[in-house]
């Protein structure tokens, strides 16, 4: 999954020394950042790549974990506005090893999303979780939206 094939679909401006990205789903400009490049990347991969529904893509929410105050970076909703992909976004700069991905993971004992993202932009991994069976299965791809 390259995602920075997706750089040209980007919307960015610069005022003053600062650049921004439109962001299609919150429909605002934000401050350009290496994690938000990422997180935008992600967007048009799921909408371009993988035909999600705009509409039931979340991003950057609150939420609790045991009595912790946490926050995901995108939350994908299935056609039952059920947790369905959750997305877990570093700064290319991030290699993703396994303590970010057990971050994400322990956010996701909370959220019990059937699939778990995990990028910098560079590198991605997604995953198939089996509730039933305590455990996950990487995929090639993301699924693309069911």
């Amino acid at each position: 999954m390259g995602l920075m094939q997706y750089k040209e679909l980007l919307k960015v401006k610069r005022e003053g020394e600062k650049r921004y990205l439109f962001d299609p789903i919150r429909k605002k400009w934000l401050v350009l950042q290496p994690e938000e490049l990422v997180r935008q990347l992600v967007i048009h991969y799921l909408l371009e790549e993988k035909q999600y529904n705009k509409n039931r893509i979340n991003l950057e929410r609150g939420f609790r974990v045991n009595s912790l105050q946490k926050r995901f970076d995108l939350l994908v909703y299935d056609r039952e506005v059920n947790p369905y992909l959750l997305v877990e976004c570093k700064a290319p700069r991030v290699p993703i090893t396994d303590e970010v991905f057990e971050q994400a993971a322990w956010y996701n004992t909370e959220l019990k999303v059937r699939y778990l993202l995990v990028t910098n932009g560079i590198e991605s991994y997604c995953c198939a979780i089996d509730y039933d069976n305590h455990s996950y299965e990487y995929l090639e791809a993301v699924p693309d939206y069911a």
